[in-house]
């Protein structure tokens, strides 16, 4: 209900508010304010005085058709829905984030994306780069949680938001037009999550979107989506229920020309699999990418084409007149850092000569190839000479003669750009014409490989492996679940990575000095790539207990270091003790779409294990690891507006090779890996107890594991709700006293067990307390400790006294009573001294055993009294072993035992 009010007349002290009829209700309508400024109007049913509020009713029949019908707050809403698999996504534009230059909201079921684009008003400097930064977060508020830390808000960028902003980035930046310096800001967020369909490729949809609505100016609109592989069908966006069952975990992002970004994990899928998939998700992309142009038809913003600087055409023939001849023979350079610098000072000459010729001024910014007009003579203009000594009244100088100076026509950056594009040109153009590479390669041959492993003598497990001019340093760290990554994300439930590997790129590694702090979002990808490429290998938690930690150091840099990361990794595994399931290599691959510009046929070049320079200059940087079976990894990046199936099916085929011979070359590796656990690695064991009985080993308030972990020196005791008992240590002494103690804690004592030589451990007014087993105490009452009346026990015990003694109950909270009277000979047996702690032998052990005070029955007899031992061991009949330990048995639980002092784990 909207009203104004307004006031006639001075300021007012109090109000007095009317009555209201009982016949008319108010109704208050927005009214157009007069001229008198703060002027509104309430209306009643009643006039009150001159210095009061004003109020008279309306009806509704009063009220013209125009307030009838509202306008709408948001009239450039739009709404789409887009079918996306076995459902839609609904995107709208228009209502939220309106002074962005391009907003869009994403919902797939009930999974909000919001996204915006905004630049900056003015250019930045020119660059090679395209100045575009992305930020993915996903707000805790999105599935109705907050965050943990102190200020109750989200921190730093998590490590799995750092992947979403390079799946969201990566295929962006192909299709962003050269020349536009304006920055650009791609920010995204998770405003809800249901817990079922993943913001991840959601979010890679939404930028596309924004993007493409937004003024900056791009070739094509660009859209991802997530394909699974669900027995055998292949599945668009499957929900996170339907992915644990999935072979395949593919992100795919593209446009309607072709495929720009694809990444994915399996579990050694073949090449002809990969590719059905990835024909799937690019007609899923076709068809989100023709929506979404629709949508830009109606309520797209102009591009800024006006923005757009390039060099000038000419300045390219400039360079090459300048440096072409030199630029041939620096690129057979075959070693990196010397090709560098030779290309460095060919540069420095080039914007030397074109300083000293005018064509460039540092002290002045040129920008692109602007032209001043009085730079420029117009030949259709008669000009009037002034003859030497001669001048005209008009002038304020004499000119003899008319002479146009020598412009400046480029920048500095423009002449770097250009020498730049020309390298790449003449690189390229030696790679497809020549047949040759930088390094004197064929396209498909693979740089000398070296492999050593256990170079560091106390790490768990090493190798270096090395590769032409990139050389990686993997170290394998093994521990407990303590040193497992724990992973705080939407869901709530707590993640925890029982494997990881961390990527660390030094600038040391490519003869640079730079920062050193954080892990950048590039270390974070290629870490997670290698990580992801080595997890299939693993064996199972049960099979190897053990957290894996994986280090790789890139320690030289020319090309694919990633990928020696996973050959590296996987030799320091082996080196460490694990038991691979299989070896992997990984291999980069990079082409040269546009083949006919430097004579070729046409068709797109691959080349196998590419360097740096290659990257730069090429079209392709595809990533691909696994074995002779299938891929467990791969990520391919391009930098053209797209590539097609048959060139990546080429692309996978010549990598398949390329993995064979360097897995070959691997086999070589000298010295080779270990394959066993290092001495220096702690000792796990895994125990299975009964779940009801884990409290007994924690005790309360942890006081128990505490206790046990500080007697016997382990590292730590983990245990799980479903009984499984992880004991870590680094000896093998400490570990068997911890699994001896932890047996007799959970063993299930049977009432008429007997316990020979067990020590008192406390004496109290109604008993004495004593340990029949370490760790497992029950209570023998005072009545129970001796034939004869005893007042108090400590008349005739001490702790520290050694007992034998017989359990007779088991209360309900699991709490032992013991008897030691029960073994004493009853009062008057022949030959039997008196408390002399020795019970009599039972002549039948067939029959059941008997507590001491049930009724005599057809059990065992003695001439004045029924008792029964009972050992679990070798019984009547049974093959009997040899021991010199105590013959007190205990019978454990879950398949264990306490056998003669000894924990046997079945």
């Amino acid at each position: 209900m909207l009203a104004t009010t307004s006031f006639h007349g001075g300021p007012y002290t109090h109000f007095t508010h009317p009555t209201a009829t009982r016949h008319h209700k108010p109704y208050f309508r927005l009214t157009k304010p007069h001229s008198t400024p703060s002027i509104c109007t309430f209306l009643s049913p009643r006039r009150l005085t001159a210095n009061r509020f004003t109020i008279r009713a309306l009806n509704r029949d009063d009220v013209t058709g125009s307030e009838k019908e509202a306008k709408p707050f948001f009239p450039n809403l739009h709404t789409v829905k887009i079918p996306v698999g076995d459902r839609f996504i609904t995107v709208e534009t228009g209502q939220i984030g309106r002074q962005a230059s391009g907003s869009v909201v994403v919902r797939d079921g009930e999974t909000i994306v919001y996204t915006t684009v905004c630049m900056s008003d003015v250019p930045s400097e020119p660059s090679d780069f395209f100045p575009m930064s992305v930020h993915y977060q996903e707000r805790f508020s999105a599935a109705g949680r907050t965050s943990g830390g102190f200020f109750k808000r989200e921190g730093r960028t998590k490590d799995h938001e750092v992947l979403i902003c390079r799946l969201i980035d990566r295929p962006l930046r192909p299709t962003m037009l050269k020349g536009f310096y304006h920055e650009t800001q791609i920010l995204s967020w998770v405003l809800s999550y249901d817990g079922l369909h993943s913001p991840d490729s959601l979010a890679v949809t939404a930028a596309g979107i924004a993007v493409a609505l937004s003024e900056v100016p791009n070739t094509n609109t660009v859209a991802g989506v997530r394909i699974g592989l669900i027995g055998d069908k292949f599945v668009v966006n499957p929900t996170t229920m339907e992915m644990e069952d999935s072979k395949l975990d593919l992100l795919l992002a593209g446009s309607e020309t072709g495929i720009l970004m694809i990444e994915g994990y399996c579990d050694f899928l073949p090449e002809e699999k990969l590719l059905e998939a990835i024909e799937v998700g690019q007609d899923a992309v076709r068809a989100i990418c023709k929506e979404v142009d629709n949508l830009v038809k109606i309520c797209g913003k102009p591009k800024m084409l006006d923005s757009i600087k390039l060099p000038p055409p000419e300045l390219y023939k400039h360079v090459e007149e300048i440096a072409g001849d030199e630029l041939v023979d620096v690129l057979q350079i075959k070693n990196k850092v010397p090709r560098r610098k030779a290309l460095s000072l060919l540069e420095e000459k080039v914007l030397s000569i074109l300083t000293e010729e005018g064509y460039v001024s540092k002290s002045e910014s040129c920008v692109g190839a602007e032209i001043t007009p009085d730079m420029l003579e117009d030949e259709d203009e008669e000009e009037e000479v002034v003859v030497d000594g001669e001048y005209d009244e008009g002038d304020v100088q004499i000119k003899p003669v008319f002479k146009k100076p020598t412009p400046t026509f480029y920048s500095e950056v423009d002449v770097k750009l250009v020498f730049k594009s020309v390298s790449s040109k003449y690189l390229r153009n030696r790679i497809v014409k020549g047949g040759k590479r930088s390094d004197g390669r064929t396209s498909e041959e693979i740089r000398v490989i070296d492999a050593e492993c256990g170079l560091l003598p106390r790490a768990h497990g090493s190798a270096l492996f090395t590769r032409g001019e990139t050389q990686a340093l993997a170290v394998v760290t093994l521990g407990d679940k303590q040193m497992a990554q724990r992973i705080d994300n939407l869901v709530g439930v707590e993640d925890v990575k029982r494997f990881y590997l961390q990527y660390s790129f030094p600038p040391s590694c490519v003869g640079e000095a730079g920062r050193i702090g954080a892990p950048s979002r590039r270390e974070i990808g290629h870490g997670t790539l290698a990580e992801r490429a080595l997890e299939p290998i693993l064996p199972s938690e049960d099979d190897f207990p053990y957290t894996i930690r994986v280090e790789s150091t890139i320690t030289e840099s020319n090309g694919s270091s990633s990928m020696a990361s996973v050959c590296g990794g996987c030799l320091a595994l082996q080196d460490a003790g694990v038991p691979l399931k299989s070896s992997i290599a990984g291999i980069a691959m990079g082409m040269v779409l546009d083949t006919e510009e430097f004579g070729g046929d046409g068709t797109p070049l691959i080349l196998s294990d590419i360097t740096g320079s290659e990257d730069a200059s090429g079209d392709m940087d595809f990533k691909v690891a696994g074995n002779d079976d299938g891929v467990t990894a791969f990520q391919m990046d391009i930098k053209v507006g797209g590539i097609t199936l048959s060139t990546m099916k080429q692309a996978l085929l010549q990598a398949k090779e390329g993995r064979k011979r360097i897995l070959a070359e691997m086999l070589k590796c000298s010295p080779p890996p270990s394959k066993k656990l290092s001495k220096y690695a702690p000792l796990i064991l895994v125990m299975k107890v009964k779940p009801e009985k884990v409290n007994l080993i924690i005790g309360s308030g942890g006081k128990k594991v505490k206790s046990i972990i500080e007697e016997t020196g382990v590292e730590s005791i983990d245990t799980q709700d479903n009984g499984t008992v992880k004991i870590t240590a680094r000896d093998l002494a400490s570990l068997e006293k911890t699994k001896v103690i932890i047996s007799n804690l959970t063993m299930v004592p049977v009432v008429g067990d007997v316990y020979r030589n067990c020590k008192i451990t406390s004496v109290v007014p109604y008993g004495v307390f004593v340990e029949i087993v370490p760790g497992r105490e029950g209570l023998c009452h005072v009545s129970e400790l001796s034939s004869d009346w005893l007042s108090k026990p400590d008349d005739a015990f001490k702790v520290g006294d050694i007992v034998d003694v017989k359990l007779i109950e088991i209360n309900e909270k699991g709490q032992l009573r013991l008897s030691r009277k029960a073994l004493l000979p009853d009062q008057g047996t022949a030959g039997g001294s008196k408390d002399s702690g020795t019970p009599q032998k039972s002549t039948d052990k067939s029959k059941p055993r008997q507590s001491v005070n049930t009724p005599k029955g057809d059990g065992d007899k003695t001439s004045e009294g029924t008792f029964t031992k009972r050992y679990v061991g070798s019984r009547k009949n049974e093959p009997k072993t040899s021991s010199n330990k105590s013959d007190a048995v205990a019978s454990g639980d879950g398949g264990s035992a306490l056998i003669n002092g000894e924990a046997q784990v079945g």
